[in-house]
């Protein structure tokens, strides 16, 4: 779709200018024409220079998805066709990305492809889960169903990352601020000092010669220190990258002391959740399996839920091979049992996800509580204890006083 920008005069003779998408000049000029518009100047809005800069556009964010999701959902329950839905919506998203992805969607939906299929071609804005939730709905005929439970879905993720993000926030803050105040003593307050304790030639005590020594060297050796970190951080994402590299870094982030047992409540909330969602909107299990494991963001719980379907598709329950990865609690594995005997699975699944939401809640509560008086004693040690050692000398020369 073409953008137009036009000039001209309604059937009352008033001037009148705008914009007008259409395909190209000539389906421009036939739309204005029906809108009566006269003496009409027409041509196409100069394209920003900075459109095929990936860097320069607008995200699309998660709320812009479920807005879009929640909207496209009251449509069609309306009774709209799903091709004027699509336009309506493009036409007053203010995010321009988000916009342009909506007409592409709108046109191949416009040529006979299928809504699902028009969303695989914008992955990064809708995933599997999302593309293959509307598939179902489109086959099943329940497409406004499927979309509200998607925007139900999309929003409890949502705020779930927005607790953890949330969390960690505070600490990291903190953490960056004691480093950057740490390295501005040793370069800059430290020497002073040092300068000082030198013009009285008495020996130093340790601490202060240790922290004198520690910003010689960062001192001297700053430019080396920062392309070693630099060097450093780059080879961990090159390692993070690879299939055996993430692996162990994702088993190491599940058995961490601290972090580990709030990522795997996560986790299982998640597999929970998307699941349940999944089976409700009737994607058979084997297929939401596959996208439940791509979306799980942990490798070590992609392979387990990879193996659970391998094992469901040769005739074994789901419970079995789930207790059999040894990654989901015994309490999940046994309320997913009950609820496959009882052919209630979707809804033992969704009460297992809000169980395990409540938990996240509480371990994010308990992990704040217990990082804030931490951070409060790292930040006081560093900072205390440097002041401490350069105080030191100082305490010395006035006992000699």
């Amino acid at each position: 779709m073409q953008v137009y920008v036009w000039k001209g005069i309604n059937s009352y003779g008033e001037k009148r200018k705008g914009e007008v998408e259409a395909l190209d000049e000539a389906a421009a000029r036939a739309q204005l024409r029906r809108m009566r518009i006269e003496n009409l100047k027409i041509k196409e809005k100069p394209k920003d220079i900075f459109e095929n800069i990936a860097l320069l556009q607008p995200k699309v964010t998660g709320k812009d998805i479920v807005i879009f999701t929640r909207q496209l959902s009251t449509m069609i329950d309306a009774g709209l066709p799903l091709v004027q839905c699509l336009q309506i919506l493009a036409k007053q998203q203010s995010n321009s990305t988000f916009r342009k992805v909506l007409q592409d969607i709108q046109i191949d939906v416009e040529t006979g492809t299928t809504l699902a299929d028009a969303m695989r071609k914008h992955p990064k804005i809708f995933d599997n889960l999302y593309s293959n939730m509307i598939e179902a709905g489109e086959l099943g005929g329940i497409l406004d169903t499927i979309l509200s439970r998607l925007a139900v879905f999309k929003e409890k993720s949502m705020a779930l990352k927005k607790k953890i993000k949330g969390a960690m926030t505070y600490p990291a803050i903190c953490l960056a601020i004691a480093v950057l105040i740490f390295i501005v003593i040793l370069l800059f307050v430290i020497p002073v000092f040092a300068k000082m304790f030198a013009d009285f030639g008495s020996a130093l005590p340790l601490p202060t010669q240790i922290v004198v020594n520690m910003s010689d060297f960062v001192k001297d050796y700053f430019i080396h220190i920062t392309l070693v970190v630099i060097f450093v951080s780059y080879i961990i994402k090159k390692i993070y990258k690879t299939e055996k590299g993430r692996l162990k870094m994702d088993a190491f982030f599940l058995h961490a002391p601290v972090a580990g047992p709030l990522i795997r409540k996560v986790a299982v909330s998640k597999f929970t959740r998307t699941l349940s969602t999944m089976l409700q909107s009737g994607v058979p299990i084997l297929d939401a399996l596959q996208v439940v494991a791509k979306t799980s963001g942990n490798k070590v719980i992609e392979r387990s839920v990879f193996r659970v379907a391998d094992s469901i598709a040769e005739g074994r329950p789901i419970a079995e091979p789930l207790e059999e990865t040894g990654v989901f609690p015994n309490m999940v594995v046994q309320m997913i049992n009950v609820g496959e005997s009882v052919g209630a699975l979707d809804t033992m699944l969704e009460k297992i996800a809000d169980f395990y939401d409540e938990e996240v809640d509480q371990a994010v509560e308990n992990l704040t509580a217990m990082l804030e008086p931490l951070m409060m004693v790292v930040l006081g040690g560093m900072i205390g204890g440097l002041v401490i050692a350069m105080y030191l000398p100082i305490f010395k020369i006035a006992s000699v006083v």
